[in-house]
């Protein structure tokens, strides 16, 4: 069994143990930065309450992690592993999280690769154990990287109900020990059948966190606005996308407080003042025939649309965004699940998961956005006469979100 030699109050989980290991890697400037971060960037100006760190969700991934690895019989030094694998995972992401990493060089796992092996923390943990092992469990390679990265892995578990608990919202309910204690390691993490209803609830928890918070309607804007700014900043040549994952969240905001570009600097105060873009005008992605079409559109064809849009309306197509959203993912789906001695996955044995799968394109859409100012104007904008979009149904969902009675006619 590991040897404990403190312990750090989390709010989700209660008291943390760490090993001396732990302790030392957790010093480091590098993991401390961590705490410069927010887990979910602007998402603060939605729910006040969001303003946990990166920091705190790497530990909590720890955390899980370690129990997973307990509850499926690993070594001491196989939790060990884990352990630190589920600290670090993060460790690579640029300021704002995931708003930053567009305009970045590199993906935030290649910055944590590079982060575990090129800095003090390589030290640290080659005196033990292999860096390669740990990058790779990160990235969820070999028989341990599912646990850290997968259908069913910690570091979802401990988003998920972290930030449902601190935006306020009720939609983070998960069983987390009948999930655990159902999994068992074969070739692959596989679940019991036991723990179908469990997992169901997780991806049900997903499901509306997304519109609700990860794609709220604001939080797309914000990101949109920021992203729009620091791009800016990277035409211009005063910000070097190499630099910019060492920045923290504070240290970016000064770096575009002190632009050059007026229109960096204007960005920037209306998101401090919250003066954000609005809504103007949206199509659901349910309208399309082949919804996944939508993700083909290139960002030079929105580009262009936009600055269609700001000739025919004379307003700076810089304030203008024609906005997709996230692909709604959900790998949960693919779990393989234990039953009478056969593997089946997850949307196989479960009609709600089978729901949700045809459901997910309800509620995201393409959004055209631009400042207050504008919005009586822009209203008399027909998206599709400016882009080139896929085949539509004969159905016409408009309104905010998704039609309740067809995720119910999928059941």
């Amino acid at each position: 069994m590991l040897e404990y030699k403190k312990s750090i109050r989390d709010s989700i989980n209660g008291n943390i143990p760490i090993t001396e290991l732990e302790k030392e890697i957790l010093d480091y400037p590098q993991f401390q930065r961590l705490r410069r971060i927010k887990q979910l960037g602007f998402t603060s100006l939605i729910y006040p309450g969001a303003n946990h760190s990166r920091f705190e969700h790497s530990i909590g991934t720890m955390h899980l992690a370690s129990k997973l690895a307990v509850e499926l019989g690993l070594d001491d030094d196989e939790v060990q592993l884990v352990r630190l694998a589920g600290m670090l995972h993060d460790i690579g992401h640029g300021p704002f999280s995931h708003v930053s990493e567009s305009v970045m060089n590199v993906k935030h796992e290649e910055q944590t690769a590079f982060i575990i092996k090129n800095t003090a923390i390589s030290t640290k943990i080659s005196e033990n154990f292999n860096l390669d092992e740990v990058v790779d469990i990160i990235n969820g390679k070999g028989k341990l990287g599912p646990i850290i990265s997968g259908e069913l892995d910690v570091d979802r578990m401990d988003y998920l109900i972290r930030d449902s608990h601190y935006t306020g919202v009720a939609y983070g309910v998960i069983d987390l020990d009948r999930i655990i204690s159902n999994l068992k390691l074969e070739k692959f993490l596989v679940l019991d059948i036991k723990g179908v209803q469990a997992a169901e609830a997780m991806l049900v928890a997903r499901y509306f966190m997304y519109p609700s918070v990860y794609q709220h309607h604001t939080t797309r804007i914000v990101n949109a606005m920021f992203r729009r700014s620091i791009d800016k900043m990277v035409e211009s040549g005063e910000l070097d996308t190499k630099k910019l994952s060492i920045y923290d969240d504070n240290e970016l905001i000064t770096k575009c407080k002190n632009s050059t570009l007026e229109y960096t600097k204007d960005i920037i105060e209306r998101l401090e003042n919250r003066q954000l873009f609005k809504r103007i005008k949206t199509i659901r992605l349910n309208n399309f025939l082949h919804p996944n079409d939508v993700f083909d559109i290139k960002e030079r064809d929105l580009k262009k649309a936009e600055r269609e849009i700001g000739e025919d309306y004379n307003i700076d197509s810089n304030y203008i965004f024609i906005n997709l959203p996230e692909y709604p993912k959900f790998d949960e789906m693919k779990t393989q699940i234990a039953l009478n001695d056969n593997l089946y996955h997850l949307n196989e044995v479960s009609s709600i998961v089978q729901a949700l799968n045809k459901a997910r394109f309800n509620y995201p859409d393409i959004a055209l956005y631009a400042p207050k100012e504008y919005k009586e104007d822009l209203r008399k904008v027909n998206i599709e006469d400016y882009l080139d979009l896929p085949e539509k149904t004969d159905k016409n969902y408009n309104i905010t979100h998704y039609d309740q009675q067809d995720l119910l006619n999928y059941m």
